[in-house]
């Protein structure tokens, strides 16, 4: 077994006494705690106040443990951190968390449970968590989960925290299943429609191809630009080589150079590519999470659309948020308004109605792991 111990120091103790006697505090006082590692997403859901219960001391990467893609880490620790160690042993995370700024840390990207663009083919935040401690409502430190995907031992609470958003406690380690960087990849690039990109992307998701991501595109900035599909293989060498030659002779594509082509795809993941950049004041961020089948959605505004077809991003002001939540739910999908604009949303819902069942049992786990109500109210 590999171990990096990082950062054992007075200011970085083997416990987190500090975040504990902190959450008892809040509880005992009833005051709100907004709890944050590097801040980075405190645009994504309602806004909450509260007292900051920061988990930036709580640093470090326990164990690593290379053969069994098997790696345990402090919450506080930069998520940046963790991707170089990973990559000095030719392994990664991949459900490539949007990295939405430099201090961005592995406990939040757990908290908010956003991917990029190979969720899709290969799973989410919740997919990739073994097990994981956090400390609960009470100010108790609490583990489920294991590091071994055979203990199963409180497996789904570990699952649970992930989107949660800290509205049922305070994560503070988290073991995670890590992969093998893909020997070979390549990027491919077509001229389509939305209709005619998205039943390509249906055909080919039913066929054995080293599929990984795919990012449909039209610059709303350049009236006379293109309409783009960018669609990511992975794998093995042959299966890439040939995937590759097959796809372009099929739909009319060309092959991009990978060292153009992956800032593309980091753009994509974090959010910096031209078409997340919109300075029109009144303009909103919105996330639709639709059934990979959905078809085109009639609505008037420019898209980009990820995961063959499930993640369609738009920009439109906050007053249209019934229309474009009465358009994904008649595809059983829902809207997110994920980033409001310069003007702000005031009375939009940042998410989507819960059904009575769902909503019930949110209910029920907060009142057990959070009875006070004190960790992030009203973020979710």
């Amino acid at each position: 077994m590999t171990a990096t111990m990082a950062g054992m120091s007075a200011t970085n103790p083997e416990s987190p006494a500090a975040l504990i006697d902190q959450v008892k505090a809040g509880t005992a006082a009833r005051t709100p705690l907004r709890i944050v590692g590097g801040d980075t997403k405190a645009f994504y859901g309602n806004p909450t106040s509260g007292e900051v219960l920061s988990t930036q001391g709580w640093q470090g990467i326990v164990s690593h443990e290379p053969t069994e893609l098997v790696v345990t880490v402090r919450a506080g620790t930069l998520l940046s951190d963790l991707d170089a160690v990973l990559a000095e042993k030719g392994q990664y995370l991949p459900f490539e968390a949007p990295r939405f700024g430099a201090v961005s840390t592995i406990g939040g990207v757990v908290a908010a449970g956003l991917a990029g663009p190979g969720r899709a083919n290969v799973g989410g935040v919740r997919d990739y968590v073994l097990g994981l401690q956090f400390i609960n409502g009470k100010g108790e430190w609490l583990t489920f989960g294991g590091q071994v995907m055979k203990n199963v031992a409180g497996y789904d609470v570990s699952r649970l925290m992930a989107g949660s958003l800290g509205t049922l406690g305070v994560i503070t380690d988290i073991s995670l299943k890590v992969l093998p960087v893909a020997p070979a990849e390549a990027t491919l690039v077509f001229e389509l429609g939305q209709a005619e990109a998205l039943e390509q992307l249906h055909r080919w998701g039913g066929q054995p191809l080293p599929l990984n991501a795919s990012c449909w595109v039209k610059d709303a900035t350049q009236p006379n630009a293109p309409e783009l599909l960018f669609v990511r293989l992975r794998g093995a060498v042959a299966a890439v080589e040939a995937a590759s030659e097959r796809l372009v002779k099929e739909a009319h594509g060309q092959r991009m150079d990978n060292a153009q082509a992956g800032p593309d795809w980091a753009g994509c993941r974090d959010q910096t590519l031209p078409f997340f950049q919109n300075s029109s004041p009144e303009a909103c961020l919105w996330r639709l999470s639709l059934p990979q089948t959905a078809p085109v959605l009639n609505v008037p505004y420019a898209q980009l659309i990820e995961w063959q077809g499930a993640q369609r991003w738009l920009w439109a002001p906050a007053a249209a948020a019934s229309e474009l939540r009465s358009a994904a739910r008649a595809v059983n999908g829902h809207a997110t308004l994920f980033r409001a604009g310069a003007e702000g949303a005031p009375g939009v819902a940042r998410f989507d109605e819960q059904g009575p069942v769902i909503e019930t049992i949110t209910q029920r786990l907060r009142a057990e792991f959070d009875p006070a109500g004190i960790f992030n109210p009203g973020r979710m």
